[in-house]
């Protein structure tokens, strides 16, 4: 796993451009009114992107425009899975147990009245 892919989407303004490319490809001009930031700040974020293969780049004439790549997320995903399958497990024992709790408490109620 690429470490410049978690660098590259811990950016807010990033996450935010990947989630309008995943919509529909996009230009730099299109981002660029998308999110209110200068050409180069965008060409900046794209440039990082397209590095870490989360974006490709297609020229149109004069134009560019940045499609999602997938297999970069396919790793991140893979990567995530234990910790996913990890907090989903603790979360499902804590169900559990307040699943218990409350059972407990029901019972007691009944025994006091």
């Amino acid at each position: 796993m690429n470490s410049d892919v978690f660098s590259a989407v811990a950016n807010s303004t990033r996450r935010s451009i990947l989630e309008a490319v995943r919509t529909k490809p996009r230009s730099v001009s299109e981002l660029t009114a998308l999110f209110e930031l200068s050409r180069p700040a965008v060409s900046g974020h794209l440039r990082i992107l397209r590095h870490t293969g989360l974006v490709r780049e297609e020229h149109k004439g004069q134009r560019r425009i940045y499609h999602l790549e997938a297999a970069p997320f396919a790793e991140l995903a893979e990567w995530l899975s234990p910790f996913e399958r990890y907090w989903r497990d603790r979360l499902g024992d804590l169900s559990k147990t307040l699943d218990e709790l409350e059972e407990s408490e029901s019972a007691d109620d009944l025994d006091t009245d």
